[in-house]
């Protein structure tokens, strides 16, 4: 299984934002965390798929993390 480096940014207008890092330009968002999970899975297939299509090789991968803004209350 391939595994990819998600990482999740409060967007400034609400929701969240995530970017993949080994596949420069896949990026997704979603108004809340579970609705930018399949988002970004979605994405990061879809940049795959274009990847293949192209001939572009695969980054080298190592992990899968998915990391979560932290549930502090905004003051």
């Amino acid at each position: 299984m391939t595994s990819f480096t998600v990482l999740v940014h409060d967007a400034e207008e609400g929701g969240f934002w995530a970017e993949v890092p080994e596949l420069p330009g896949c990026a997704s968002q979603g108004e809340s965390l579970d609705e930018l999970e399949r988002n970004v899975i979605e994405a990061i297939n879809a940049c795959l798929e274009a990847r293949s299509a192209e001939g572009v090789p695969l980054p080298a991968i190592r992990k899968w993390e998915l990391p979560f803004p932290g549930t502090a209350t905004p003051a």
